[in-house]
Order: structure tokens, then sequence, then C-alpha cells
């Protein structure tokens, strides 16, 4: 099972759900007089107060300077890489979604400069340059030491809380994009057509339709 597969089942099971929830969050606000939904191509169905928080975020300043976002780039990439059925974590422009993640809930602002910082210096240790300027092959040895958190060393901790949290919120921003939609197979909401339990799955618990059952019921041509 590589990376990109891992993450698929993990986000199944709790590896984002946190993250996805609280990013959805919004600020409690006193309840509007008006709650007509606003609808525009770009952002259909939303509240015109979501919308209105969405853009005032867009509009602060970046947090993240120019060498932390290449950074974050790298990494993101390092945890979802390209591959042939979808892009990469940045083709899905999950480091943006990051920095709009920090502003929304900056309770990730420390971790998240911490970690970046705590990451270049373990790197100008080891490869006297910052994390980014170092070839892929140093790259992968550093994450691999803060990547799995039951085998890293304990003077990692701070390594690891930080890549658990980075591969969260990529996991998260990938998987909410339409690149990552697809990757998955996501179809939203779409008609659908019953035909009944197939017959393999019948036949293994020694059942069938009955006569009635079968003249009562309405089998669709799966081709049409």
């Amino acid at each position: 099972m590589d990376r990109r597969d891992s993450l698929k089942a993990l986000l199944v099971g709790s590896i984002s759900t946190s993250v996805l929830l609280d990013a959805c969050k919004q600020p409690a606000k006193e309840a509007a007089d008006n709650k007509e939904i606003a609808k525009t191509p770009d952002q259909p169905d939303r509240m015109a107060e979501e919308k209105l928080a969405d853009k005032q975020l867009l509009e602060q300043p970046k947090f993240f300077t120019a060498h932390e976002m290449a950074t974050i780039t790298i990494l993101g990439d390092i945890i979802i890489p390209k591959d042939k059925i979808s892009g990469s974590a940045s083709d899905a422009k999950v480091p943006d979604f990051i920095e709009f993640i920090v502003k929304d809930m900056p309770e990730h602002q420390v971790p998240m400069r911490g970690g970046l910082r705590w990451l270049d210096m373990q790197c100008l240790k080891r490869f006297d340059k910052a994390f980014k300027d170092c070839n892929h092959t140093q790259q992968i040895l550093m994450v691999d030491e803060i990547a799995w958190p039951k085998k890293a060393k304990p003077d990692m901790h701070q390594g690891v809380s930080f890549f658990n949290l980075m591969r969260n919120l990529t996991a998260t921003g990938f998987y909410t994009s339409e690149i990552g939609g697809k990757d998955v197979g996501y179809m939203g909401n779409v008609p659908n057509q019953w035909n009944g339990v197939p017959d393999d799955v019948l036949k293994q618990y020694n059942l069938t339709y009955s006569e009635r059952e079968l003249k009562e019921c309405i089998s669709f041509d799966k081709k049409a």
C-alpha cells in the first residue's frame, strides 16, 4: 500500500475527520433577520454571511512567508504525490487551502510555523541547508523520521506532532478538492437504479426472489 492509498484508507476512518469538521465550523453569530441563501456560480447555496466571512479571510495579509509556502508545497507533494490517477497536493491547491485554514483556525498558526522552523533547524544541522533547499533524497530521509509516530525517536516528538498536523491538513485539503473527489471516484448526488440484490449474493445466502416479487419489481436495463 503506497502513501496515497494509506491516506485514502485513513480518511475513510478518522485521520482528517476532526480537521474537516472544525474547518467547516463558522464563528457563532446572532440570528440574522434575512436567512435567504445567496446563490452564485462560484459559491452555490452559501449563506450571505458565510460568503462575507470567507471574503474577509481571503483579504487578510498572507500568514505564511514565501519560504514557508515553498516548504509546505514540498511536504504536501511528498504526502500526496502526483500519480497516474490524479495530480499532486499542490495541483489541488492544498498550500492555498492550508493558508486559508490557519487564518480561519488561528490555533494552527503557532504549531505550523513552529513545526516549519523545527524542520529547517533539523536540516541545517544535518545537511547545512533549509528543508526546501535539500535534495529529494535528503528531504525523504528527514520526513521518514517524523512520518511514523510509533517508530520515531523520542527527540523527534515535536516533528512528529507537526507532521501529523501537516498530513491531516493536506489530506483534508486534497480530498475535499475537485481533483481529490475524482481520485476517490466520488460522483456526488446522481440518479440511481435498483435492480435488487445480485444473483451471486442471493446464492451465497441460499436465498431467491419469489415469482411474485420478480413480477412486481421493475427491472432496469443496465445498458440504458
